[in-house]
């Protein structure tokens, strides 16, 4: 088999991973279950790619993301689920169904895309699928919202979606000084030792931070990257200009450490 430019080639790639005998051990041995923390992975590997603006490295990292739909959707096929050209199907339909002023008739093209519209349609695609939510309750707006999503991005998307029925603040001071009342009430349940209240107000306060991010147009698991990346940096700096000194990091005193922190934020000033 050679490489194709055509994407049927990589599901006849998979499928002969996936046969029995002559495929690949691992792949024959792996599950919906298994091959899902690569999924996420992947999405991961791309937003990275995309962040460091490497586009050769983008260009590998989308295949491998395309690669996980087919992975599934092969073991879908062979569990007589459905199968790769279902997917592509369900997501065309979907697509042509929430975009009405482009795909739909004369006066759908001509009315355009109303404002609330994009969510009116996903709740009733919502409502056909589920008919109401577990607790047979009518279905909630929130309802779409995975809850294993990464938490921060959970909590903007419970805000956003929130928002646009009118339960938001209406200043963005205002919820600063939410995020001030809340990390008094973390210092309240540290000076009690109440471990579950800790944990308790530690989220209150992440969420509080999300909404303020959300409310000034910011990312926050974006700015948290960035954040982290310039703790790799400044740490890094501190490391090596410790060890080219013939110490060792547990030998060094915090102060020490403290100095050649702030030295190296100075250098990233500059």
């Amino acid at each position: 088999m050679k490489p194709s430019r055509n994407i049927t080639a990589l599901v006849e790639i998979m499928a002969a991973l996936r046969t029995p005998v002559t495929g690949c051990p691992w792949d024959l041995e792996q599950d919906f279950a298994s091959i899902s923390p690569y999924t996420i992975e992947e999405a991961y590997e791309v937003a990275d790619a995309i962040e460091r603006q490497d586009w050769d490295d983008l260009r590998d990292e989308l295949g491998d993301l395309l690669l996980q739909p087919i992975y599934h959707a092969q073991m879908a096929k062979e569990a007589g689920l459905f199968d790769f050209a279902d997917v592509i199907e369900a997501i065309s339909t979907k697509m042509i169904r929430r975009h009405p002023h482009v795909f739909g008739d004369d006066d759908a093209r001509n009315a355009g895309m109303a404002k609330g519209a994009w969510e009116k349609i996903k709740a009733r695609e919502k409502a056909d699928k589920s008919g109401g939510n577990k607790n047979g309750d009518r279905p909630s707006i929130l309802d779409d919202i995975p809850s294993n999503f990464p938490a921060l991005q959970t909590a903007v998307k419970l805000q956003k979606k929130a928002a646009r029925v009118g339960f938001d603040w209406d200043d963005p001071s205002l919820v600063i000084e939410k995020l001030q009342e809340e990390t008094t009430e973390l210092k309240q349940a540290v000076t009690r030792s109440d471990r579950n209240q800790i944990e308790n107000e530690i989220g209150d306060l992440l969420f509080t931070i999300a909404n303020i991010a959300r409310h000034f147009d910011v990312e926050p698991d974006h700015a948290l990257r960035r954040s982290n990346q310039k703790f790799r940096h400044r740490f890094s700096y501190m490391e090596n200009r410790i060890i080219n000194s013939g110490k060792s990091l547990e030998e060094t005193k915090l102060h020490q450490m403290e100095l050649l922190w702030q030295e190296a934020k100075t250098n990233e000033s500059s």
